[in-house]
Protein backbone atom coordinates (compact mmCIF):
# COMPACT_ATOMS: atom_id res chain seq x y z
CA UNK A 1 0.00 0.00 0.00
CA UNK A 2 2.84 2.34 0.88
CA UNK A 3 4.37 1.69 -2.56
CA UNK A 4 1.05 2.49 -4.24
CA UNK A 5 0.86 5.81 -2.39
CA UNK A 6 4.40 6.62 -3.48
CA UNK A 7 3.50 5.89 -7.11
CA UNK A 8 0.31 7.95 -6.89
CA UNK A 9 2.24 10.77 -5.24
CA UNK A 10 4.88 10.67 -7.94
CA UNK A 11 2.20 10.71 -10.69
CA UNK A 12 0.46 13.58 -8.94
CA UNK A 13 3.72 15.52 -8.83
CA UNK A 14 4.29 14.84 -12.53
CA UNK A 15 0.77 16.09 -13.27
CA UNK A 16 1.37 19.26 -11.29
CA UNK A 17 4.64 19.86 -13.15
CA UNK A 18 2.89 19.24 -16.48
CA UNK A 19 0.10 21.68 -15.62
CA UNK A 20 2.65 24.25 -14.50
CA UNK A 21 4.67 23.91 -17.72
CA UNK A 22 1.51 24.24 -19.84
CA UNK A 23 0.40 27.29 -17.83
CA UNK A 24 3.78 29.04 -18.03
CA UNK A 25 4.13 28.39 -21.76
CA UNK A 26 0.59 29.67 -22.37
CA UNK A 27 1.12 32.85 -20.37
CA UNK A 28 4.37 33.53 -22.21
CA UNK A 29 2.74 32.85 -25.58
CA UNK A 30 1.49 36.35 -26.35
CA UNK A 31 1.28 38.51 -29.46
CA UNK A 32 4.25 40.64 -30.35
CA UNK A 33 3.73 44.26 -29.27
CA UNK A 34 1.78 46.05 -31.98
CA UNK A 35 4.00 48.38 -33.95
CA UNK A 36 2.97 51.94 -33.20
CA UNK A 37 1.98 53.93 -36.26
CA UNK A 38 0.44 57.35 -36.49
CA UNK A 39 -2.91 57.26 -38.22
CA UNK A 40 -2.78 58.56 -41.79
CA UNK A 41 -5.66 60.45 -43.36
CA UNK A 42 -4.84 61.79 -46.81
CA UNK A 43 -8.00 63.84 -46.90
CA UNK A 44 -8.92 63.02 -50.49
CA UNK A 45 -12.41 63.76 -51.80
CA UNK A 46 -13.88 60.33 -51.09
CA UNK A 47 -17.06 61.00 -53.06
CA UNK A 48 -14.96 61.78 -56.10
CA UNK A 49 -12.88 58.65 -55.56
CA UNK A 50 -16.05 56.57 -55.26
CA UNK A 51 -17.27 58.04 -58.55
CA UNK A 52 -13.96 57.09 -60.17
CA UNK A 53 -14.39 53.47 -59.01
CA UNK A 54 -17.99 53.54 -60.18
CA UNK A 55 -16.83 54.68 -63.63
CA UNK A 56 -14.11 52.01 -63.65
CA UNK A 57 -16.66 49.25 -62.99
CA UNK A 58 -18.65 50.29 -66.07
CA UNK A 59 -15.87 49.07 -68.38
CA UNK A 60 -16.63 45.45 -69.25
CA UNK A 61 -13.05 44.23 -69.06
CA UNK A 62 -14.01 40.56 -68.84
CA UNK A 63 -11.07 38.21 -69.22
CA UNK A 64 -13.09 35.97 -71.56
CA UNK A 65 -12.49 38.47 -74.40
CA UNK A 66 -9.17 40.31 -74.14
CA UNK A 67 -9.77 41.93 -77.54
CA UNK A 68 -12.83 43.78 -76.22
CA UNK A 69 -12.58 47.56 -76.86
CA UNK A 70 -13.18 48.27 -73.17
CA UNK A 71 -9.60 47.23 -72.37
CA UNK A 72 -7.88 50.11 -74.24
CA UNK A 73 -10.83 52.33 -73.27
CA UNK A 74 -10.13 51.63 -69.60
CA UNK A 75 -6.49 52.68 -70.01
CA UNK A 76 -7.67 55.87 -71.70
CA UNK A 77 -10.03 56.43 -68.76
CA UNK A 78 -7.09 56.20 -66.35
CA UNK A 79 -5.20 58.76 -68.40
CA UNK A 80 -8.05 61.27 -68.15
CA UNK A 81 -8.89 60.52 -64.52
CA UNK A 82 -5.34 60.65 -63.13
CA UNK A 83 -3.55 63.34 -65.18
CA UNK A 84 -0.74 63.97 -62.66
CA UNK A 85 0.26 60.32 -62.68
CA UNK A 86 0.39 60.27 -66.45
CA UNK A 87 2.34 63.54 -66.55
CA UNK A 88 5.00 62.63 -63.97
CA UNK A 89 5.33 58.86 -64.48
CA UNK A 90 6.87 57.03 -67.41
CA UNK A 91 4.38 54.59 -68.92
CA UNK A 92 5.11 51.47 -70.93
CA UNK A 93 2.27 49.36 -72.35
CA UNK A 94 3.07 45.66 -72.43
CA UNK A 95 0.82 43.07 -74.01
CA UNK A 96 -1.85 42.15 -73.30
CA UNK A 97 -3.17 45.58 -72.21
CA UNK A 98 -0.79 45.89 -69.25
CA UNK A 99 0.51 49.35 -68.31
CA UNK A 100 3.76 49.60 -66.34
CA UNK A 101 4.30 52.98 -64.68
CA UNK A 102 7.62 54.22 -63.34
CA UNK A 103 7.78 56.88 -60.60
CA UNK A 104 11.46 57.82 -60.49
CA UNK A 105 12.86 58.28 -56.99
CA UNK A 106 15.52 60.71 -55.80
CA UNK A 107 17.99 58.03 -54.61
CA UNK A 108 19.13 55.66 -57.35
CA UNK A 109 21.04 53.58 -54.79
CA UNK A 110 17.78 52.29 -53.31
CA UNK A 111 16.25 49.23 -54.91
CA UNK A 112 12.91 49.90 -56.60
CA UNK A 113 9.61 48.34 -55.57
CA UNK A 114 6.45 47.45 -57.49
CA UNK A 115 2.80 47.88 -56.46
CA UNK A 116 0.35 45.83 -58.49
CA UNK A 117 -3.33 45.35 -59.18
CA UNK A 118 -5.39 44.02 -62.08
CA UNK A 119 -8.41 45.43 -63.87
CA UNK A 120 -9.72 42.42 -65.78
CA UNK A 121 -12.73 40.75 -64.21
CA UNK A 122 -14.50 37.41 -64.39
CA UNK A 123 -17.72 37.30 -66.42
CA UNK A 124 -21.20 37.50 -64.94
CA UNK A 125 -23.49 34.55 -65.59
CA UNK A 126 -26.55 35.68 -67.52
CA UNK A 127 -28.65 33.36 -65.37
CA UNK A 128 -27.76 35.36 -62.23
CA UNK A 129 -28.18 38.94 -63.44
CA UNK A 130 -31.67 39.26 -61.98
CA UNK A 131 -30.23 38.25 -58.58
CA UNK A 132 -28.00 41.34 -58.40
CA UNK A 133 -29.34 44.23 -56.32
CA UNK A 134 -27.88 46.56 -58.94
CA UNK A 135 -26.72 45.72 -62.48
CA UNK A 136 -23.21 44.21 -62.27
CA UNK A 137 -21.58 46.80 -64.55
CA UNK A 138 -23.55 49.82 -63.37
CA UNK A 139 -21.10 50.88 -60.68
CA UNK A 140 -24.11 52.01 -58.65
CA UNK A 141 -23.24 53.96 -55.49
CA UNK A 142 -25.89 53.14 -52.90
CA UNK A 143 -26.23 52.20 -49.24
CA UNK A 144 -22.61 53.16 -48.58
CA UNK A 145 -21.20 50.82 -51.24
CA UNK A 146 -19.94 50.91 -54.80
CA UNK A 147 -21.64 47.93 -56.46
CA UNK A 148 -20.44 45.88 -59.39
CA UNK A 149 -18.08 43.35 -60.85
CA UNK A 150 -14.46 44.13 -60.03
CA UNK A 151 -14.99 46.34 -56.99
CA UNK A 152 -13.39 43.75 -54.70
CA UNK A 153 -11.37 41.93 -57.36
CA UNK A 154 -9.46 44.09 -58.20
CA UNK A 155 -10.41 47.53 -59.56
CA UNK A 156 -10.96 48.81 -56.03
CA UNK A 157 -7.28 48.41 -55.18
CA UNK A 158 -6.22 49.94 -58.50
CA UNK A 159 -8.35 53.05 -58.01
CA UNK A 160 -7.23 53.39 -54.37
CA UNK A 161 -3.56 53.23 -55.40
CA UNK A 162 -3.93 55.68 -58.27
CA UNK A 163 -5.95 58.07 -56.11
CA UNK A 164 -3.27 58.07 -53.41
CA UNK A 165 -0.50 58.66 -55.97
CA UNK A 166 -2.44 61.44 -57.71
CA UNK A 167 -3.02 63.18 -54.38
CA UNK A 168 0.61 62.91 -53.27
CA UNK A 169 1.80 64.33 -56.59
CA UNK A 170 -0.48 67.31 -56.03
CA UNK A 171 1.29 67.95 -52.71
CA UNK A 172 4.72 67.82 -54.40
CA UNK A 173 5.74 64.51 -52.85
CA UNK A 174 8.49 62.49 -54.52
CA UNK A 175 9.71 59.14 -53.20
CA UNK A 176 13.33 58.37 -52.44
CA UNK A 177 13.19 54.98 -54.13
CA UNK A 178 11.78 54.36 -57.60
CA UNK A 179 8.28 52.88 -57.52
CA UNK A 180 6.66 50.89 -60.31
CA UNK A 181 2.91 50.39 -60.74
CA UNK A 182 1.74 47.40 -62.79
CA UNK A 183 -1.89 46.82 -63.72
CA UNK A 184 -2.53 43.42 -65.26
CA UNK A 185 -5.23 43.04 -67.88
CA UNK A 186 -5.47 39.25 -67.83
CA UNK A 187 -4.86 38.07 -64.26
CA UNK A 188 -8.02 35.96 -64.26
CA UNK A 189 -6.78 33.85 -67.18
CA UNK A 190 -3.14 33.25 -66.30
CA UNK A 191 -1.40 36.63 -66.17
CA UNK A 192 0.55 36.91 -69.42
CA UNK A 193 0.68 40.66 -68.80
CA UNK A 194 2.36 40.17 -65.41
CA UNK A 195 4.76 37.71 -67.02
CA UNK A 196 5.60 40.33 -69.64
CA UNK A 197 6.27 42.90 -66.90
CA UNK A 198 8.52 40.50 -65.04
CA UNK A 199 10.42 39.68 -68.22
CA UNK A 200 10.76 43.39 -69.04
CA UNK A 201 12.24 44.09 -65.61
CA UNK A 202 14.66 41.15 -65.80
CA UNK A 203 15.81 42.05 -69.32
CA UNK A 204 16.47 45.62 -68.19
CA UNK A 205 18.39 44.45 -65.09
CA UNK A 206 15.79 45.95 -62.74
CA UNK A 207 15.90 43.95 -59.51
CA UNK A 208 12.96 44.84 -57.28
CA UNK A 209 13.38 44.90 -53.53
CA UNK A 210 9.79 43.78 -53.10
CA UNK A 211 6.39 43.71 -54.74
CA UNK A 212 2.89 44.02 -53.30
CA UNK A 213 -0.15 42.51 -54.99
CA UNK A 214 -3.57 41.13 -54.03
CA UNK A 215 -3.90 37.87 -52.13
CA UNK A 216 -5.59 38.51 -48.79
CA UNK A 217 -7.45 41.19 -46.83
CA UNK A 218 -8.02 42.48 -43.34
CA UNK A 219 -10.23 39.61 -42.14
CA UNK A 220 -12.99 40.63 -39.74
CA UNK A 221 -14.83 37.82 -37.97
CA UNK A 222 -13.79 35.27 -40.60
CA UNK A 223 -11.37 33.17 -38.55
CA UNK A 224 -13.35 30.98 -36.13
CA UNK A 225 -12.70 31.77 -32.49
CA UNK A 226 -11.01 35.09 -33.19
CA UNK A 227 -12.96 38.30 -32.71
CA UNK A 228 -10.22 40.79 -33.55
CA UNK A 229 -9.64 41.75 -37.22
CA UNK A 230 -6.56 40.09 -38.70
CA UNK A 231 -4.40 41.47 -41.49
CA UNK A 232 -2.93 38.47 -43.28
CA UNK A 233 0.14 39.66 -45.23
CA UNK A 234 0.82 36.60 -47.34
CA UNK A 235 4.38 35.50 -48.02
CA UNK A 236 3.73 32.94 -50.73
CA UNK A 237 1.00 31.43 -52.84
CA UNK A 238 0.18 27.87 -53.65
CA UNK A 239 1.11 26.19 -56.89
CA UNK A 240 -1.24 24.39 -59.22
CA UNK A 241 -1.33 21.00 -60.90
CA UNK A 242 -4.16 18.94 -62.36
CA UNK A 243 -4.03 15.18 -62.84
CA UNK A 244 -6.34 12.93 -64.84
CA UNK A 245 -6.96 9.43 -63.55
CA UNK A 246 -7.84 7.04 -66.36
CA UNK A 247 -9.35 3.55 -66.11
CA UNK A 248 -9.66 1.44 -69.28
CA UNK A 249 -11.84 -1.64 -69.90
CA UNK A 250 -13.22 -3.70 -72.81
CA UNK A 251 -16.69 -2.15 -72.51
CA UNK A 252 -19.82 -3.94 -73.73
CA UNK A 253 -23.47 -4.14 -72.78
CA UNK A 254 -24.52 -3.25 -69.24
CA UNK A 255 -26.52 -6.48 -68.95
CA UNK A 256 -23.25 -8.46 -68.77
CA UNK A 257 -20.97 -6.39 -66.55
CA UNK A 258 -17.61 -7.74 -65.34
CA UNK A 259 -16.97 -7.83 -61.61
CA UNK A 260 -15.05 -4.53 -61.83
CA UNK A 261 -15.99 -1.98 -64.49
CA UNK A 262 -13.87 0.99 -65.59
CA UNK A 263 -16.20 3.25 -63.61
CA UNK A 264 -15.94 1.02 -60.55
CA UNK A 265 -12.14 0.91 -60.75
CA UNK A 266 -12.01 4.68 -61.14
CA UNK A 267 -14.43 5.23 -58.25
CA UNK A 268 -12.25 3.14 -55.97
CA UNK A 269 -9.19 5.15 -57.03
CA UNK A 270 -10.89 8.46 -56.28
CA UNK A 271 -12.12 7.18 -52.92
CA UNK A 272 -8.66 5.94 -51.98
CA UNK A 273 -7.18 9.27 -52.96
CA UNK A 274 -9.61 11.28 -50.88
CA UNK A 275 -9.01 9.02 -47.91
CA UNK A 276 -5.27 9.74 -48.11
CA UNK A 277 -4.70 13.52 -48.02
CA UNK A 278 -1.28 14.79 -49.01
CA UNK A 279 0.77 14.94 -45.80
CA UNK A 280 0.78 18.39 -44.24
CA UNK A 281 1.57 19.93 -40.91
CA UNK A 282 2.69 22.96 -39.01
CA UNK A 283 5.98 23.56 -40.77
CA UNK A 284 7.38 26.36 -42.91
CA UNK A 285 4.98 29.17 -43.82
CA UNK A 286 2.09 27.22 -42.25
CA UNK A 287 3.87 27.20 -38.91
CA UNK A 288 4.67 30.91 -39.21
CA UNK A 289 1.01 31.72 -39.93
CA UNK A 290 -0.53 29.65 -37.16
CA UNK A 291 2.15 30.57 -34.62
CA UNK A 292 1.42 34.26 -35.15
CA UNK A 293 -2.34 33.72 -35.29
CA UNK A 294 -2.49 31.43 -32.27
CA UNK A 295 -1.19 34.18 -30.00
CA UNK A 296 -4.41 36.15 -30.54
CA UNK A 297 -6.84 33.41 -29.48
CA UNK A 298 -8.51 33.03 -26.09
CA UNK A 299 -6.50 31.49 -23.26
CA UNK A 300 -7.70 27.89 -23.68
CA UNK A 301 -6.96 27.90 -27.43
CA UNK A 302 -3.60 29.57 -26.88
CA UNK A 303 -2.71 26.67 -24.59
CA UNK A 304 -2.83 24.31 -27.56
CA UNK A 305 -0.59 26.47 -29.76
CA UNK A 306 1.80 27.30 -26.92
CA UNK A 307 2.36 23.65 -26.09
CA UNK A 308 2.65 22.01 -29.48
CA UNK A 309 5.23 19.59 -28.08
CA UNK A 310 2.25 17.98 -26.34
CA UNK A 311 -0.82 18.91 -28.37
CA UNK A 312 0.53 18.98 -31.94
CA UNK A 313 -1.29 15.81 -33.15
CA UNK A 314 -4.58 17.10 -31.70
CA UNK A 315 -3.99 20.58 -33.09
CA UNK A 316 -3.27 19.36 -36.60
CA UNK A 317 -6.35 17.12 -36.49
CA UNK A 318 -8.56 20.03 -35.48
CA UNK A 319 -7.09 22.34 -38.12
CA UNK A 320 -7.43 19.66 -40.80
CA UNK A 321 -11.16 19.33 -40.08
CA UNK A 322 -11.96 22.80 -41.44
CA UNK A 323 -11.60 23.47 -45.17
CA UNK A 324 -10.10 26.94 -44.66
CA UNK A 325 -7.44 25.92 -42.13
CA UNK A 326 -6.78 22.58 -43.83
CA UNK A 327 -5.84 24.47 -46.99
CA UNK A 328 -3.17 26.31 -45.00
CA UNK A 329 -1.63 23.06 -43.77
CA UNK A 330 -1.15 21.03 -46.93
CA UNK A 331 -1.48 20.54 -50.64
CA UNK A 332 -5.22 20.10 -51.18
CA UNK A 333 -6.89 17.36 -53.23
CA UNK A 334 -10.04 18.24 -55.18
CA UNK A 335 -11.69 15.80 -57.61
CA UNK A 336 -13.67 18.10 -59.88
CA UNK A 337 -14.74 16.23 -63.04
CA UNK A 338 -15.85 12.69 -63.87
CA UNK A 339 -16.69 11.03 -67.18
CA UNK A 340 -17.63 7.53 -68.30
CA UNK A 341 -19.99 6.05 -70.81
CA UNK A 342 -22.19 8.18 -73.06
CA UNK A 343 -25.23 5.95 -72.45
CA UNK A 344 -26.68 4.30 -69.37
CA UNK A 345 -26.75 0.77 -70.82
CA UNK A 346 -23.23 0.85 -72.28
CA UNK A 347 -20.19 -0.12 -70.25
CA UNK A 348 -17.49 2.54 -70.43
CA UNK A 349 -14.35 1.60 -72.30
CA UNK A 350 -12.69 4.49 -70.50
CA UNK A 351 -13.58 6.35 -67.33
CA UNK A 352 -11.71 9.47 -66.24
CA UNK A 353 -11.52 11.70 -63.17
CA UNK A 354 -9.93 15.13 -63.11
CA UNK A 355 -8.30 16.04 -59.80
CA UNK A 356 -6.96 19.49 -59.03
CA UNK A 357 -4.19 20.04 -56.47
CA UNK A 358 -3.12 23.36 -54.96
CA UNK A 359 0.54 22.89 -54.08
CA UNK A 360 1.85 23.87 -50.69
CA UNK A 361 5.37 25.40 -50.90
CA UNK A 362 6.80 22.23 -49.37
CA UNK A 363 5.53 20.07 -52.27
CA UNK A 364 6.26 19.79 -55.98
CA UNK A 365 4.15 18.39 -58.82
CA UNK A 366 6.40 15.30 -58.83
CA UNK A 367 5.74 14.83 -55.12
CA UNK A 368 1.99 14.88 -55.80
CA UNK A 369 2.23 12.34 -58.62
CA UNK A 370 4.20 10.00 -56.38
CA UNK A 371 1.65 10.46 -53.60
CA UNK A 372 -1.26 9.74 -55.96
CA UNK A 373 0.36 6.55 -57.25
CA UNK A 374 0.81 5.28 -53.71
CA UNK A 375 -2.66 6.33 -52.56
CA UNK A 376 -4.52 4.90 -55.55
CA UNK A 377 -2.51 1.68 -55.28
CA UNK A 378 -3.71 0.33 -58.62
CA UNK A 379 -1.34 -0.25 -61.54
CA UNK A 380 -4.34 -0.33 -63.90
CA UNK A 381 -5.05 3.36 -63.25
CA UNK A 382 -3.17 5.66 -65.61
CA UNK A 383 -2.08 9.05 -64.22
CA UNK A 384 -1.83 11.89 -66.75
CA UNK A 385 -0.33 15.25 -65.75
CA UNK A 386 -1.62 18.44 -67.36
CA UNK A 387 1.76 20.14 -67.73
CA UNK A 388 0.31 23.09 -69.68
CA UNK A 389 -1.37 24.48 -66.57
CA UNK A 390 1.08 23.29 -63.93
CA UNK A 391 2.95 25.84 -61.83
CA UNK A 392 5.00 25.46 -58.65
CA UNK A 393 4.26 27.28 -55.42
CA UNK A 394 5.97 30.64 -55.26
CA UNK A 395 9.05 31.19 -53.09
CA UNK A 396 8.35 32.08 -49.46
CA UNK A 397 9.21 35.72 -48.78
CA UNK A 398 10.71 37.03 -45.57
CA UNK A 399 8.50 38.42 -42.84
CA UNK A 400 11.46 40.15 -41.20
CA UNK A 401 12.33 42.28 -44.27
CA UNK A 402 11.79 46.03 -44.42
CA UNK A 403 9.15 45.69 -47.13
CA UNK A 404 6.99 43.52 -44.89
CA UNK A 405 7.41 45.98 -42.03
CA UNK A 406 6.44 48.90 -44.27
CA UNK A 407 3.28 47.12 -45.40
CA UNK A 408 2.39 46.12 -41.85
CA UNK A 409 2.89 49.60 -40.40
CA UNK A 410 0.87 51.10 -43.27
CA UNK A 411 -1.99 48.74 -42.40
CA UNK A 412 -1.82 50.01 -38.83
CA UNK A 413 -1.69 53.61 -40.07
CA UNK A 414 -4.89 53.12 -42.05
CA UNK A 415 -6.86 50.71 -39.86
CA UNK A 416 -5.50 51.30 -36.37
CA UNK A 417 -4.34 48.53 -33.99
CA UNK A 418 -5.24 44.99 -35.08
CA UNK A 419 -3.68 41.56 -35.36
CA UNK A 420 -1.17 41.08 -38.16
CA UNK A 421 0.16 37.72 -39.34
CA UNK A 422 2.24 36.37 -42.23
CA UNK A 423 0.13 34.01 -44.32
CA UNK A 424 -0.23 31.87 -47.44
CA UNK A 425 -2.44 32.64 -50.45
CA UNK A 426 -4.31 29.48 -51.40
CA UNK A 427 -5.31 30.69 -54.90
CA UNK A 428 -3.25 32.08 -57.79
CA UNK A 429 -2.41 35.76 -58.37
CA UNK A 430 -0.12 37.78 -60.62
CA UNK A 431 2.31 38.03 -57.69
CA UNK A 432 3.78 34.64 -58.61
CA UNK A 433 4.99 36.19 -61.87
CA UNK A 434 6.25 39.45 -60.37
CA UNK A 435 8.13 37.45 -57.73
CA UNK A 436 10.60 36.34 -60.42
CA UNK A 437 11.94 39.91 -60.57
CA UNK A 438 11.85 40.65 -56.83
CA UNK A 439 13.63 39.71 -53.63
CA UNK A 440 10.29 39.38 -51.83
CA UNK A 441 6.64 39.34 -52.88
CA UNK A 442 3.76 40.13 -50.53
CA UNK A 443 0.02 39.80 -50.97
CA UNK A 444 -2.77 41.80 -49.32
CA UNK A 445 -5.55 44.13 -50.42
CA UNK A 446 -6.06 47.02 -47.97
CA UNK A 447 -9.76 46.43 -47.39
CA UNK A 448 -11.64 44.93 -44.45
CA UNK A 449 -13.95 42.05 -45.35
CA UNK A 450 -16.39 39.91 -43.37
CA UNK A 451 -17.77 36.43 -43.94
CA UNK A 452 -20.62 37.99 -45.89
CA UNK A 453 -18.14 39.23 -48.49
CA UNK A 454 -16.59 35.84 -49.26
CA UNK A 455 -19.43 34.72 -51.54
CA UNK A 456 -19.25 38.01 -53.46
CA UNK A 457 -15.82 37.26 -54.96
CA UNK A 458 -16.52 36.07 -58.51
CA UNK A 459 -20.13 35.86 -57.32
CA UNK A 460 -23.34 37.84 -57.05
CA UNK A 461 -23.57 41.38 -55.63
CA UNK A 462 -19.86 42.10 -55.55
CA UNK A 463 -19.35 45.44 -53.80
CA UNK A 464 -16.86 47.60 -51.91
CA UNK A 465 -17.85 50.02 -49.19
CA UNK A 466 -16.98 53.68 -49.58
CA UNK A 467 -15.35 53.47 -46.15
CA UNK A 468 -13.15 50.61 -47.34
CA UNK A 469 -12.12 52.67 -50.36
CA UNK A 470 -11.10 55.50 -48.01
CA UNK A 471 -9.06 53.11 -45.86
CA UNK A 472 -7.40 51.64 -48.94
CA UNK A 473 -6.41 55.10 -50.19
CA UNK A 474 -4.96 55.94 -46.78
CA UNK A 475 -3.03 52.65 -46.74
CA UNK A 476 -1.40 53.30 -50.11
CA UNK A 477 -0.75 56.90 -49.10
CA UNK A 478 1.06 55.76 -45.96
CA UNK A 479 2.99 53.09 -47.88
CA UNK A 480 4.10 55.43 -50.65
CA UNK A 481 5.32 58.04 -48.17
CA UNK A 482 7.58 55.44 -46.53
CA UNK A 483 9.52 54.94 -49.77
Amino acid sequence: MRTLFRILGFLGLLLLVLVAVIAVNTLRYKPEPIQQADRVELGVDINRAAKHLSDAVAFKTMSTDLSHPDFPAFLAFLEVTFPNVHTHFERTILEPNTPLFKWTGTDSNLKPILLAAHYDVVPVSLATIDQWDYPPFSGEIADGFIWGRGTLDDKGALIALMTAAEHLLETGFQPKRTIYFSFGGDEEVGGEGAQAVSQFLIENSINLDWVLDEGSFVLDGIIPGLDAPVASINLSEKGYVTLKLVANAPGGHSSLPPRVTAVGRLSRAVYNLQEAPVPGGLTGVSEEFFDALGRHFTLERRALFANRWLFNPLLEKVLSASASTNAMLRTTTAPTMLSGSAKENVLATQATAVVNFRLHPRDTADDVVAHVRAAVDDDEIEIVVNDAFSSPASPVSRSDAQGYRDIESSIFAAFGPLASVPGLTIAATDARHYAKAAENAYRINPFKITGDDLVRFHGINERLSVENLRLGINFYGALLQKQ
